[in-house]
């Protein structure tokens, strides 16, 4: 708990962050409350407010402005615990909940064992300023496709459809296809599109200028076929640390791909993922467990693994074969990462031996 652990005043802040402003509640070494205020959610408000303080342990909510608080606060001196409140059904399910209260109740857990808040460790700001890069894309990607089933919708709605095509070359496919009486309101949500198509082609060469430059770790997570740059790039800046988990199997739970546990006595159902973690990172992965398994995908370990679950016949079997390759593929990449080892793809079955 910390590097600050020896020159720590006793005294325990709980910070509820709002949009506009901040509730503090500052609890004493005896845990009374000291002081209940309200402090305006900047980086100068807090920090004028938080430099007046001894080196304290502050207890923050895991949210939109918890980033910058922690990096501020951790200049300061302070040890700071980002809660994951939704992990405490005493914060999140609460008959009574403001935002004083959770300041208080946020406060009260730090002081007494800050592992019953679940608490986490916010990225460097670099890794985030890097990672918004990768979410933008995305961003436009996601609009793109929707621009584009709504025009195809409304199309068809008329009695006529457009040809496939990629989304790159829609604009300029189904142009001519367009009915007459739909081209005057259509045509310039063609316009958006490749608009749209040209801004995510400079985002992409930024990506791959941003990951060779700063990340040559992805080069050897592209050693796996079906791990393009977004993907590597998108693991390497979402684990930041590799060192951080000591097993690399540990990395199918952190991304969500662990199947959920209810066992009481001599039941034990099976259920669905429990989905925590990155979800753009895990769906990622999830399309690159399709490509490996699909018709294109090169022979591997990974693939005829994935075949033989998928070939057990029982229900879902195709779909649980692929998050299953999914969660074995987070592993492999992180094992790739912290070795350095060149990739081989038959390390189990030889090259040659039967499929």
């Amino acid at each position: 708990m910390g590097k600050h652990s020896k020159s720590m005043s006793g005294v325990t802040v709980g910070i509820d962050l709002g949009d506009k402003f901040s509730c503090l509640c500052v609890l004493d070494e005896s845990g009374e409350i000291t002081e209940e205020t309200r402090v305006a959610t900047t980086p100068k408000a807090l920090g004028r407010r938080m430099s007046e303080m001894a080196r304290c342990r502050v207890v923050v909510e895991v949210g939109t402005h918890s980033p910058w608080v922690q990096r501020q606060l951790d200049g300061l001196g302070h040890e700071v615990i980002v809660a994951n409140a939704r992990q405490v059904r005493l914060i999140h399910k609460s008959p009574t909940k403001n935002d004083r209260l959770d300041a208080e109740r946020l406060a009260r857990l730090g002081r007494m064992d800050p592992k019953l808040l679940s608490p986490l460790r916010h990225r460097k700001a670099q890794t985030q300023v890097d990672r918004a890069l990768l979410r933008s894309r995305g961003a436009l990607v996601e609009t793109r496709t929707k621009l584009i089933n709504h025009v195809r919708g409304i199309v068809k709605s008329c009695g006529a459809r457009l040809r496939s095509c990629s989304a790159r070359s829609f604009h300029r496919q189904v142009a001519e296809e367009l009915p007459e009486e739909l081209k005057s309101n259509l045509l310039p949500m063609l316009t958006v599109i490749e608009t749209l198509n040209a801004t995510i082609r400079d985002y992409e060469k930024r990506i791959e200028h941003v990951a060779t430059e700063r990340y040559p770790e992805t080069e050897l997570l592209r050693q796996v076929t079906g791990v393009g740059l977004l993907t590597a790039l998108s693991y390497v800046v979402t684990i930041e640390d590799p060192h951080r988990f000591y097993r690399s199997r540990t990395l199918g739970a952190y991304l969500g791909l662990r199947p959920r546990e209810s066992q009481s006595g001599q039941r034990a159902p099976e259920l669905r993922i429990t989905k925590a973690g990155d979800t753009e990172l895990r769906r990622l992965l999830v399309g690159s467990a399709h490509y490996i398994l699909g018709p294109f995908g090169v022979d591997s370990d990974l693939r005829r693994w994935g075949l033989s679950l998928a070939g057990r016949g029982r229900k879902n079997a195709k779909k649980r074969a692929v998050v299953a390759v999914a969660r074995k593929l987070a592993v492999l990449l992180h094992r790739l990462w912290v070795t350095g080892e060149v990739y081989e793809p038959l390390r189990v079955h030889p090259a040659g031996s039967a499929a």
